[in-house]
C-alpha cells in the first residue's frame, strides 16, 4: 500500500489488501485468488503470466511514449491507482479498523473478565479446564445421508459424554475446491437434550452441487463470550 502515494502501480497476486483492491485501470493481477499451497504446475502457469504480463503490457506501457517523452496510458493508470486507491487504504484505515473491529472489544471483553475480581475470567478458565478433562467423553455414533431431488440429507448420533447439549456446535464440512473456500454448515439437533445414553441426533440439508462423501461433521466447544478456536481449540472429528 505504501507505493500508492508515490505513484508506483502495483502487479501481485489476489491476496491481502490487492484482493480488495484490484481493477484493471489501476494496476494488474495474477493468480485466481485462491490458495494452491505448493503446487509447482501453478507456480509455473504463475511464472508464465507473470513474464507475458511484462514483456506484453508492463514494459510497453512504460515505454509507449509521446513527443513530449511522456508514457500517456502509464501516468493514465498511476493517476487512476492515487485516486481511487489513496484514499481506500492507508494506515488511518488500518488503524482505525484494527481499533474499532479488534482492540475496543478486546478491551470491553477484558473489563467484564476483570470485574467483581475476575468473576466471568475465572468461570471461562473453569470452562477450559472442564472441555480438556472431559473431551475424551465425546464420541461420534453413526453418520447416515439420503439423496432425494436436488438435497443431501444428512443425520449424525453425537454422544455428548459429560457435555450438556449447548456445549457443542455440530457442523457438517467439507474441503474447498481447487483452492476454494470450505464448506461448512451448522447442523441443527433434533432433540431437546440427550437420552439416557447420552445419545443426541443432528440433522442438515443442503444442495447436492457435490458429492456427499465430500463431506464429514465435526464438534467444535463453544461458550458464551468465548473467542474459539483463540481460546479454545480443540476439535473433534467424525472421519
Amino acid at each position: 500500500m505504501k507505493v500508492l502515494v508515490n505513484g508506483g502501480i502495483n502487479l501481485s497476486e489476489l491476496d491481502g489488501w490487492w484482493a480488495e483492491a484490484y481493477k484493471p485501470e489501476v494496476g494488474w493481477s495474477l493468480g485466481d485468488g485462491k490458495e494452491h499451497d505448493d503446487d509447482p504446475d501453478w507456480d509455473a502457469a504463475e511464472a508464465e503470466t507473470l513474464y507475458c504480463l511484462l514483456e506484453q503490457e508492463v514494459v510497453p506501457q512504460f515505454y509507449a511514449r509521446n513527443q513530449q517523452d511522456i508514457p500517456i496510458a502509464w501516468v493514465s493508470r498511476m493517476r487512476e491507482s492515487m485516486a481511487q486507491l489513496t484514499p481506500k487504504f492507508s494506515t488511518n484505515r488500518a488503524v482505525r479498523e484494527y481499533t474499532e473491529q479488534h482492540y475496543i472489544p478486546a478491551a470491553i471483553a477484558y473489563r467484564e473478565r476483570a470485574a467483581n475480581k475476575g468473576a466471568l475470567g475465572k468461570k471461562v478458565a473453569d470452562w477450559q479446564q472442564a472441555v480438556d478433562r472431559n473431551w475424551g467423553s465425546l464420541r461420534f455414533g453413526e453418520l447416515r445421508f439420503e439423496t432425494k431431488a436436488d438435497r443431501h440429507a444428512f443425520e449424525v448420533e453425537i454422544f455428548l459424554g459429560a457435555f450438556d447439549l449447548n456445549a457443542m456446535r455440530v457442523e457438517l464440512y467439507a474441503d474447498g475446491i481447487n483452492g476454494g473456500a470450505a464448506e461448512c454448515l451448522e447442523m441443527e439437533s433434533a432433540q431437546t437434550k440427550p437420552d439416557a445414553s447420552g445419545r443426541t441426533v443432528y440433522n442438515a440439508k443442503l444442495f447436492n452441487t457435490r458429492p456427499a462423501q465430500d463431506y464429514t461433521v465435526r464438534m467444535i466447544p463453544q461458550h458464551s463470550g468465548v473467542v474459539v478456536p483463540l481460546e479454545c481449540a480443540r476439535i473433534l472429528w467424525q472421519r
